[in-house]
């Protein structure tokens, strides 16, 4: 089961990397919190009460929550796609592709106890981190970067799932609660954004002065 959802993840970072619509790319990152609440459930043969409440607020926050605020900024910004990204769509695919299949041939060299489940935990990490990154360095729109943000992050998510026995509970809230507070303080930047510029485009700071 998990290495459904693993591959599912996997999958939506390719359609967030080939993807110009707003919505569709919030809705990726939106579903992927979702599949990660499901993860934790599925990721250990014995579930307790932490997993079970690392599960709900993590399908709460990421997979509801913050993706309804995004999906507010766009209506509020009246924008629906990302025109022209520093980066192509093409080359961020073959660059997420590349970054993929060396995440994979890098895990599968690491001496991880628990064998192979471990490695398909590590690829996917590396490769949603990775795919975080070029959301955020190659799109030119603030809130498809703040969308790399949340998928970069689930990257890290997927990384601490493994060893989620050992961290302690307010570990993992602290993380989510870093997520959400995150997300909200860039909120108020895209709208400052928006009224300074009439865009969300992050170039225009570049006129901004000391």
């Amino acid at each position: 089961m998990f290495k459904l959802l693993l591959t599912l993840i996997v999958f939506l970072n390719f359609f967030a990397l080939g993807s110009s619509r707003m919505r569709a790319i919030i809705r990726t990152a939106g579903l992927q919190g979702a599949i990660l609440g499901l993860l934790t459930l599925v990721a250990h043969e014995h579930i307790g009460s932490r997993q079970v409440i690392v599960a709900t607020l993590t399908f709460a926050i990421k997979g509801v929550v913050i993706p309804s605020l995004l999906f507010r900024a766009i209506r509020d910004a009246h924008i629906r796609r990302e025109v022209e990204p520093l980066l192509g769509f093409v080359p961020s695919l073959l660059f997420g592709g590349l970054g993929t299949a060396l995440a994979v041939l890098f895990a599968g060299r690491l001496p991880l106890d628990g064998g192979t489940p471990d490695a398909y935990f590590v690829s996917t990490a590396l490769s949603t981190i990775l795919t975080g990154f070029i959301l955020i360095i190659a799109r030119h729109k603030a809130i498809t970067q703040v969308v790399g943000y949340l998928i970069l992050e689930n990257g890290i998510f997927v990384f601490g799932l493994l060893l989620i026995e050992a961290m302690p509970f307010f570990v993992e809230m602290g993380v989510l609660l870093d997520v959400f507070v995150g997300v909200f303080i860039m909120g108020i930047i895209i709208n400052r954004i928006q009224r300074t510029f009439s865009s969300l485009d992050t170039v225009h700071l570049e006129r901004l002065k000391d």
